[in-house]
């Protein structure tokens, strides 16, 4: 498990921890690992200058610490500090990290230097910001920003609000690090949303504080996504088995002028494993995928719609006619996964809601925010302001399990449990990945994946495809949709190739 604390929890954690230990202590292990992880990344540079950026509070005061330890460790770095102490008093701990950098071989500044240094480390501000940036931080943020130095950022990016994801305020700016040292516990807010870009690479030091140093660590507010976490559904399969075994998936969509993305559901059910993938077409279209013949068509009228595994909303449109099938599938026990036009109707009518909320079957919903926000009658931006948030609320208001996509998705059951995903990049911002997430999870349940469990893999397994592609050249830039799924039968084979463990037959005997 890789939990994420809130910043309330991680003050009760530093509260805690500072109560067992001499004063100042957590400060000078912050500035000690600071320094170290500094002195990592100049390793083999040229240009050995650090400028360390100390805020009013105690993040500057762990940034001073490590520019003392820095200049004192004779490892021949030119250490200089840019100090904005504030107009109020600062702690014990900060003052005296003042001084020890003070008496060292520091270099005090008033502005920024002209020549790029070899690193910036950041530490204006921490997870106590509540305003956006404002005065001299801004500016510094904005120009150093712009003239795109190598940044480490101390607990959090400066101007980052570290349990949403989100810049601090409107028009808030916020400082892009390349990697980010974060102190005592993981925040929710470096992985999601706007996180991900400005924090970078996250590194987590703990400060020597763990559960044999507290009596009580608060439950975390989340985790990250990883393999571990549905690992046990990973099985290898036994000869004896057939296709029956592995269950059969139905994509209900594909509208006229949209069968498109009903074909990238399927071919993803069927690449990620379930043994019989179709598509019940809501208007005639092909009569079968000449890329994919395996994949079989039906009539969604025509298609028994009450049981099985049904992945709902694909190029569904939203026609009186599709609506009445989505009800149809509402009032059934089929394992359901509900995306795209299908999550749309349901925000439209109080009718799909109940008919949601009450059902007894598994269903997992798999909205955008816009999508998310339509459903919660909010605005899409209120969504991303708080998106562990929302996809709680999301899951509470309709019984369901919830992956509200994005930069680290956001994975919520109805008793409030949350996981953020990790995996992933920027080709996936394109038309179509949605509708592949979708028929992965779809095969994931038909393959007997509990709802959680198969949320969870299908999404982490998603980045992973993407993540893949780019390995190999693919991407970001250009990646297609269908691309995906051939991707996604790799990292699935690898996954269960690692964990090797003995398969259970999913479904009953074929007849």
């Amino acid at each position: 498990m890789k939990p994420l604390y809130t910043v309330d929890q991680v003050r009760a954690i530093e509260r805690a921890a500072a109560a067992t230990l001499e004063p100042g202590t957590l400060m000078q292990r912050a500035g000690q690992a600071a320094a170290n992880v500094a002195l990592a990344l100049l390793a083999g540079q040229a240009n050995r200058t650090v400028l360390l950026l100390a805020g009013p509070g105690n993040n500057g005061g762990d940034a001073l610490e490590a520019a003392a330890n820095l200049a004192h460790a004779s490892a021949g770095v030119d250490v200089s500090v840019i100090h904005l102490p504030g107009a109020q008093p600062v702690s014990a701990e900060t003052a005296q990290a003042l001084v020890r950098a003070m008496d060292g071989q520091v270099r005090f500044l008033d502005a920024l230097p002209e020549g790029a240094p070899g690193l910036v480390v950041d530490g204006l501000f921490g997870i106590g910001l509540a305003r956006p940036l404002e005065g001299d931080a801004r500016s510094l943020v904005q120009a150093i920003d712009a003239r795109g130095w190598t940044v480490l950022a101390l607990d959090v990016p400066s101007g980052l609000d570290a349990d949403t994801g989100a810049v601090v305020g409107p028009h808030g700016v916020a400082l892009r690090a390349g990697r980010t040292l974060t102190f005592l516990a993981d925040k929710p807010g470096l992985h999601t949303y706007e996180g991900r870009d400005y924090a970078g690479t996250v590194q987590l030091d703990a400060l020597g504080v763990g559960p044999d140093q507290l009596e009580h660590l608060p439950p975390a507010a989340a985790e990250l996504n990883a393999p571990a976490l549905f690992a046990r559904h990973l099985q290898a399969r036994a000869n004896n088995t057939h296709k029956g075994s592995f269950g059969d998936v139905a994509i209900v969509g594909g509208a006229h002028g949209m069968a498109g993305a009903a074909m990238l559901a399927a071919r993803a059910a069927l690449y990620t494993g379930a043994g019989r993938v179709l598509v019940a077409a809501i208007d005639p279209g092909p009569a079968f995928d000449s890329v994919q013949p395996e994949i079989m068509f039906r009539v969604a009228s025509a298609y028994p719609l009450e049981s099985g595994t049904l992945v709902v909303g694909p190029g569904m449109g939203g026609s009186a006619y599709a609506m009445g099938l989505l009800a149809k599938a509402l009032a059934g026990d089929a394992a359901l996964v509900i995306d795209a036009d299908a999550l749309n109707l349901i925000a439209a009518s109080v009718e799909l809601q109940t008919r949601l909320t009450g059902r007894a079957g598994a269903s997992v919903l798999t909205p955008h925010p816009l999508e998310a926000a339509r459903l919660l009658g909010v605005t899409s931006a209120e969504i991303q302001h708080d998106r562990l948030a929302a996809a709680r609320a999301i899951a509470a208001r309709f019984n369901a399990v919830v992956v509200l996509k994005g930069s680290g998705s956001v994975i919520a059951t109805p008793g409030g449990a949350v996981v953020v995903n990790t995996s992933g990049n920027p080709g996936l911002a394109t038309a179509g990945t949605g509708d592949v997430l979708s028929g992965m999870c779809g095969s994931l349940l038909a393959q007997g994946w509990p709802a959680r469990a198969a949320a969870l893999g299908a999404v982490w397994m998603h980045g992973a495809a993407a993540d893949r592609l780019v390995a190999q050249g693919i991407g970001p830039i250009g990646l297609c949709a269908g691309e995906l799924p051939a991707a996604a039968r790799a990292v699935l084979n690898e996954l269960v190739a690692n964990r090797a463990q003995p398969f259970k037959p999913a479904g009953p005997p074929l007849s």
